[in-house]
């Protein structure tokens, strides 16, 4: 994404979710990513020691895994700034 439509994308994400949302609230989100073990891990790790509960399942070819990273996120501040950092992850698709 070009950063200023990343930009108002996380701006609208924010308010959505502040409009819905009573804070602290469990969030789940949901990447695709082309298999790869260390990818993998690398998104574990973002999310590790926040007591998330990470499920992960490969696509019927083996090419894709599906990553659910399901915690307790106390703001909306606190979920754009995970996506952030899983996007730095080269080949992700949030959902």
């Amino acid at each position: 994404m070009g950063s200023e439509k990343e930009e108002q994308f996380y701006k609208r994400l924010k308010e959505e979710l502040n409009n819905t949302t009573t804070w602290p609230s469990s969030y789940l989100y949901k990447f695709i990513i082309p298999t790869d073990k260390d990818k993998i891990t690398r998104i574990e790790n973002i999310f590790d020691n926040k007591g998330a509960v990470i499920n992960s399942k490969k696509s019927s070819n083996g090419k894709y895994t599906s990553v659910s990273v399901q915690l307790i996120m106390e703001s909306a501040e606190a979920v754009i700034e995970k996506y952030k950092e899983v996007g730095k992850v080269e080949g992700v698709i949030s959902l």
